[in-house]
């Protein structure tokens, strides 16, 4: 039993580091999409001219949101299957899932968007994107918050 303890621990502990990095490389890269680090001289930093080329950050970019879903899809299904009896969503956990619903939704929009002979208006786009940009900063906004008043995604049932 407790060999199970342990390696259980591991392995959550390794999905939150690869969550956490994820979540850095997305952020980092998604704010590359805009010209801001080209813009404050950012990518001049040796080692850091990656950051100013669009396609770079947008696969990068990419491959963080497919890493994300899977991350996602992992702890939803091992909650609902092994973990609903033991534990809840908290508040905090609610308000976190929802945000980051609200940003996967508009990503995968984004992404749609992209696609060639797919053609939104100029307004929705605009819309779109602005959308986008506020879910990602209201969820790690809420994501310091709750580190700093250590709230937890979840809660004993």
């Amino acid at each position: 039993m407790s060999g199970e303890k342990t390696s259980a621990a591991v392995r959550w502990r390794s999905v939150k580091v690869l969550y956490l990095l994820t979540l850095f490389f997305m952020a980092l890269t998604g704010f590359g999409q805009m010209p801001i680090y080209n813009r404050y001289y950012m990518s001049d930093i040796p080692g850091l001219g990656w950051l100013a080329d669009f396609y770079i950050t947008r696969n990068i970019h990419y491959i963080g949101a497919v890493i994300l879903l899977g991350l996602v899809f992992y702890v939803a299904f091992d909650f609902i299957l092994s973990k609903r009896r033991q534990a809840q969503l908290s508040a905090s956990g609610w308000v976190r899932a929802a945000l980051l619903t609200a940003v996967i939704f508009s990503g995968a929009l984004i992404v749609v968007k992209n696609l060639p002979y797919v053609h939104f208006s100029d307004g929705f786009v605009i819309a779109l994107d602005l959308f986008h940009l506020a879910g990602v900063m209201a969820f790690l906004a809420a994501n310091c918050v709750c580190l700093i008043a250590q709230k937890k995604w979840t809660a004993a049932a």
